[in-house]
């Protein structure tokens, strides 16, 4: 059987263990096992986060990008690793040089394109980059690990 290039919700949800309100991908659009992956979140006003963030001039936060942006090269890596598929979670382990260039609001296309810097049966590092509308406005580096509970 060959590699996906592309998931949908549910094949998402079948990889992932985050759920609403929490799942921020909705579709990959493009997937290159072992090397890049391309993930798309719908912004609506009906966002959980909105009403807080801010009342008068929603803005998507920024850790949920970066959390956006990680949950996007957590199906990369599982999906690079598949003998740990079912078994393990992926972990985000820490962010560097991540800079927001422009605000994500309701209504925004959200297009994150990670690419493996680093890549392992444990460890990941992966470099990112978020556009709406083609314009950048977020970008940094991802490092993730795969681990089963309790390790």
């Amino acid at each position: 059987m060959s590699a996906p290039t592309s998931l949908d919700l549910a094949e998402i949800k079948r990889l992932l263990p985050h759920r609403y309100p929490f799942l921020l991908v909705d579709r990959i659009l493009e997937l290159e096992i072992g090397k890049r992956v391309v993930g798309l979140k719908n912004v609506t006003l009906n966002e959980p986060f909105f009403p807080g963030h801010f009342p008068n001039n929603p803005i998507m936060p920024g850790v949920l990008i970066i959390e956006a942006m990680a949950q996007v090269g957590g199906i990369l890596a599982l999906l690079s690793t598949p003998d740990l598929q079912g078994e393990s979670a992926i972990y985000l382990m820490g962010v560097d040089k991540m800079r927001f260039r422009k605000p994500v609001v309701p209504g925004d296309q959200l297009i994150m394109e990670l690419t493996t810097i680093r890549g392992g049966r444990k460890f990941y590092k992966m470099a990112g980059k978020a556009f709406v509308n083609q314009t950048l406005v977020a970008e940094g580096e991802l490092m993730a690990a795969v681990g089963s509970e309790g390790e």
